[in-house]
């Protein structure tokens, strides 16, 4: 009998030791989605956003990554990417199959104040009360530049968007081409409408500015890689083809897209895997 409980006791120790070694064991190292939040003197209040910090960023401290600032459209928030867009799986898997570099994506947030998130306060551009895009390039992009391992120059820094965010990232790289290497608006609003009918609009407009643009614009446009995608189904199309036309008569390089599809997550969804490998490309030059 007491040979008999001496066996067990073994045995018991043996499976705890095991069960120690097994939870020793370092977990698998997979991406992470990060919701965290910045101070905006600017905007006068705390912003939210998420980061995606690819497989190894944890266990390479060393290592930096290029980033891609992805933006929301109106009436979603910083989270729609990551919740309706499930970027981190398509990022992932495009990843592990070798057709994305492993990078770090920022989903900043410009949601207003009113119901569903629009009202005055909101979107990427400055307006009376909501200097957004000076917050986006000299508080937002420095504050997460600092705080996570970012290579930090044009060439490792990306920008898109779908909708408003489309629109945003289109006009992000216009006039601040000297940030970015790579622009890709989905379903992007583009603009195109007249001075006289919307000035407001109009200024905003990437396909104005295009128009517009002075020589000296249109070679400093020719150093970003453009990539533009909007569904034949989709109620923005015209302003995608009058952007497209718009660059193609200036001289400016990009790649343009038209499948069949609308204005929603699922033309979204198929068009983020092309977006990451065309960045990646302007990343690895």
């Amino acid at each position: 009998m007491k040979k008999l409980l001496l066996s067990l006791l073994a045995l018991a120790a043996l499976g705890v030791s095991t069960q120690a070694q097994v939870q020793a064991q370092p977990q698998p190292d997979r991406s992470r989605v990060v919701e965290a939040t910045m101070k905006s003197d600017l905007l006068g209040r705390e912003k939210p956003y998420l980061v995606y910090l690819p497989a190894g960023y944890d266990t390479n401290p060393d290592k930096k990554y290029p980033v891609l600032y992805l933006l929301h459209g109106a009436s979603d928030t910083h989270t729609a990417w990551r919740d309706k867009g499930v970027m981190q799986l398509i990022t992932d898997q495009h990843t592990e199959a070798g057709m994305t570099l492993p990078m770090i994506v920022v989903m900043p947030d410009a949601r207003g104040e009113g119901e569903n998130n629009t009202g005055k306060n909101m979107g990427y551009f400055n307006q009376e009360g909501w200097p957004y895009e000076d917050h986006f390039f000299t508080e937002f992009i420095p504050y997460i530049e600092k705080t996570y391992r970012i290579i930090g120059d044009k060439q490792h820094r990306a920008v898109a968007g779908l909708s408003m965010g489309g629109g945003g990232s289109a006009a992000y790289a216009q006039r601040h081409p000297e940030m970015f290497s790579s622009a890709c608006p989905l379903s992007g609003a583009l603009g195109g409408m007249s001075r006289d009918t919307s000035p407001e609009r109009h200024r905003n407009s990437p396909v104005g500015f295009v128009e517009n643009a002075t020589p000296e614009q249109v070679e400093a446009l020719k150093t970003v890689r453009w990539y533009v995608d909007c569904g034949d189904d989709d109620f923005l199309w015209q302003a995608n083809v009058a952007f497209f036309g718009a660059m193609k008569a200036k001289g400016i390089p990009l790649q343009y897209r038209m499948r069949n599809g609308g204005h929603n997550w699922e033309y979204w969804q198929t068009a983020l895997p092309e977006v990451l490998t065309f960045i990646s490309i302007g990343f690895a030059r």
